[in-house]
């Protein structure tokens, strides 16, 4: 089955006409990503299976897209969420992370907008800090990918008329790679990470919230400290975030952000489980981990992102 084919069958389940757009008029600002031929999906048929099926393991994307699935208009609660499938930027989990990710959305009342940032990036580094435009500084690592990111949050915007969202109810849900990109974004703010290109450009990239799940990258591997350009202040987001004690990618990702936010006095919620793993996205298993979309859900109304308190 061709990959495309099989992209727009996912999308379908959550909206009957996607709306695809490039993130950029021309060539993407910043490090590129090193592809080797056409996007494609890269699943094996020796490889793990997620509760039993396979996931879309896409990569090499050079033209990074947003993939915008809108709810039904009886559902819509006005609010949307972008969504940045994880893969270790190497490749995305378009389905697992992305596409499931966009339907349960929907079903919540959310525009779900899916990023397709550029992979394979991993080759950029994470050694330096690289300051950006306007003072902004993210991991070499995740640059393209965190260009990428604030660059849909401001198509999001200049759309939002058009799209029936809220401009001031728009969040982030990132998971492992793609959580640190929403956890950089969400850090970050209006420090745009480009340089301005377009109109479009003169809406806030800033998100309104973020969800962070199994989120890797934002800590030293050896001492588990939040990386030394990682901080939170009174402008930073509420952020939400779940994760598995024994995930492999170390749940220091999570507690010393959080402790970062408590110190800012930034709304937080976290929910760390004893077992688990990593890389279940939305689909259940007997672990108890599996049922963070029901305390996110419940953390989102409770904050009023779903349009009631």
């Amino acid at each position: 089955m061709k990959l495309a084919f099989l992209i727009a069958i996912l999308a379908t389940a959550a909206n009957a006409e996607p709306i695809t757009q490039n993130l950029w008029p021309a060539t993407p600002p910043g490090p590129a990503s090193k592809t080797d031929g056409d996007e494609r999906d890269l699943t094996k048929t020796e490889d793990k299976l997620i509760s039993g099926r396979r996931i879309i393991k896409l990569g090499h994307v050079s033209t990074p897209q947003m993939q915008v699935l809108l709810p039904a208009k009886d559902k819509a609660n006005g609010a949307a969420v972008l969504v940045c499938p994880g893969g270790g930027f190497s490749i995305l989990a378009w389905d697992l992370e992305g596409t499931e990710v966009a339907e349960w959305l929907n079903g919540l009342g959310f525009a779900a907008i899916v990023v397709k940032y550029r992979v394979p990036t991993r080759e950029h580094g994470d050694t330096l800090a690289e300051t950006l435009n306007n003072g902004c500084k993210a991991s070499l690592m995740t640059s393209g990918p965190l260009m990428d990111a604030q660059r849909a949050i401001s198509l999001t915007r200049a759309h939002a008329t058009e799209w029936g969202i809220d401009p001031k109810r728009i969040g982030i849900l990132g998971f492992s790679a793609g959580g640190a990109i929403a956890a950089l974004n969400a850090l970050n703010g209006d420090k745009r990470a480009y340089a301005k290109l377009d109109a479009a450009d003169d809406q806030s990239c800033a998100p309104n919230f973020a969800l962070l799940i199994y989120p890797g990258a934002l800590v030293d591997k050896e001492t588990g400290a939040l990386k030394p350009w990682l901080h939170a202040d009174k402008n930073t987001p509420p952020m939400f975030f779940a994760m598995a004690q024994d995930d492999p990618v170390n749940s220091d990702n999570c507690t010393a952000l959080f402790s970062e936010l408590k110190r800012a006095k930034v709304p937080a919620e976290m929910h760390i489980y004893t077992h688990g793993g990593h890389g279940y996205g939305l689909r259940p298993t007997a672990q108890p981990v599996t049922r963070w979309p029901q305390r996110a859900e419940e953390w989102l109304k409770d904050m009023g992102f779903t349009g009631a308190r």
